[in-house]
């Protein structure tokens, strides 16, 4: 997954200053602090939509990560602004996967890219149907 002009839309763009305590020892994000930036910026997606995550929790459906990928381009230093680019490359009648790329503000230069799969779940933790609200609500439709 590279960079790509051709984004899926509707997508968000997540902006975020790097903390110091997201950085390791040789002053650069810590690689698992990639993870948390792709689940801010699918929350805040959702939330652009309309609805927040909590609110599709209380109405029954869950979205547990299947899989999740990063591939690392640069480094994020401390007290860097970054932008995290968040949208839907795929649906299945139970996933979806979201795709991220992150790169500085300033310079726009790439600092990485990826993806998390998700499976729709219900309260059991059964796989179901992604509903037709949840679908609708975070494409163009």
């Amino acid at each position: 997954m590279t960079t790509t002009s051709t984004f899926p839309s509707p997508e968000c763009r997540y902006e975020h200053r790097v903390s110091y305590g997201e950085t390791d020892c040789m002053g650069v994000v810590y690689y698992a602090e990639y993870l948390h930036l792709f689940e801010r910026a699918r929350s805040e997606f959702i939330r652009e939509r309309g609805m927040s995550y909590a609110r599709v929790e209380e109405k029954g459906f869950f979205l547990p990560i299947r899989e999740a990928h990063c591939r690392y381009l640069a480094p994020a230093r401390y007290d860097d602004l970054i932008v995290v680019r968040t949208g839907i490359d795929a649906w299945t009648r139970a996933s979806v996967r979201f795709i991220y790329e992150i790169s500085d503000k300033n310079s726009g230069k790439p600092l990485s890219t990826g993806f998390t799969q998700h499976a729709c779940v219900n309260r059991d933790g059964r796989p179901v149907r992604i509903p037709q609200w949840l679908r609708d609500l975070m494409t163009d439709a």
